[in-house]
This record gives C-alpha cells, sequence and structure tokens, in this order.
C-alpha cells in the first residue's frame, strides 16, 4: 500500500457525475452549478439572477472547503438513487465523506467527515462491500484500490 505522502503527491480522482472539486462541494451544498457554469462568463440559462446568486454561493462554498485536499471523489446517480465517497486529506489527516439519497432528495447537507486511515480503507476494500454499488452505479473500488496502492 502507498503512504500517505505518495498518495497526497498523486493527482485527485473524481468519477461518475464529478470532474473537479467545484462539482462535488455544488451537489453537497444544494447549489446545484457545474463547474463549467461556475466558469462562464455569461448566464449559462436565461435567468441570469439565480445564476449570479449562485455563483456567489459557490465562491463562498469554495472558500469553506478550501483546505479540504481532495484526494479521490465518486458520485453515481443511476436508477433515481444516489450514492457518493469522498476521502480527502486536511492538516496531515485523512477524512472520508459517505453520502446517499433516494430519487426525493440529493447529497445537500451530507458532508459530514469522518475521521479514517489507509488500512482500514484498505480493509473495507479487500474484506468488504466498499465500492461496490450497482444499483446507484457508484462502483469505485478497482479505482480505488489502484489509488492506494491495494490488490
Amino acid at each position: 500500500m502507498k503512504t500517505l505522502e505518495q498518495i497526497l503527491k498523486q493527482e485527485p480522482v473524481y468519477l461518475h457525475n464529478w470532474k473537479e472539486k467545484i462539482d462535488m462541494i455544488g451537489d453537497f451544498e444544494d447549489l446545484y452549478m457545474t463547474s463549467e457554469e461556475y466558469r462562464a462568463e455569461k448566464s449559462p440559462y436565461q435567468n441570469v439572477e439565480l445564476w449570479l446568486e449562485n455563483k456567489l454561493k459557490m465562491t463562498e462554498a469554495i472558500k469553506r472547503y478550501e483546505e479540504n485536499n481532495i484526494l479521490f471523489a465518486s458520485y453515481g446517480t443511476d436508477n433515481y438513487s444516489g450514492d457518493a465517497f469522498v476521502l480527502f486529506e486536511k492538516y496531515g489527516k485523512l477524512y472520508e465523506v459517505n453520502g446517499s439519497h433516494c430519487s426525493c432528495y440529493e447529497l445537500e447537507g451530507q458532508f459530514k467527515p469522518e475521521e479514517t486511515t489507509l488500512e482500514s480503507i484498505e480493509m473495507r476494500l479487500t474484506k468488504g462491500t466498499m465500492g461496490f454499488d450497482d444499483y446507484s452505479d457508484n462502483e469505485f473500488a478497482t479505482e480505488l484500490k489502484s489509488f492506494i496502492g491495494v490488490s
């Protein structure tokens, strides 16, 4: 297994619905603004006021997540449900966030970090079912094993 120092040197991995940190923040913060919409020079939709309001909210949210060094993030939403996993580092410690929803809601309010270890993740990947979710298509076990150096 790789060391934390080796993992921190890697490029972050975003899978399924997320391409980068802004996409993840938007889903957990109930903003539903993609990175493309956030960076757009003019409103990508007709309600310009809503777009400007959401850009301001996203700018504030980005500041709140600034110290969270996202390492690995995956979110699948097949069958009208969703399942998310985020691994990040903050001040030298590892944290994970797990979120899910049925068709009625989304991930809003579920960014609740829990401290974790590489050994714990390895055990859940190799002896448990972590990263296997064929219902909402958030399967990430193979990619996470590769990312942390577990076979």
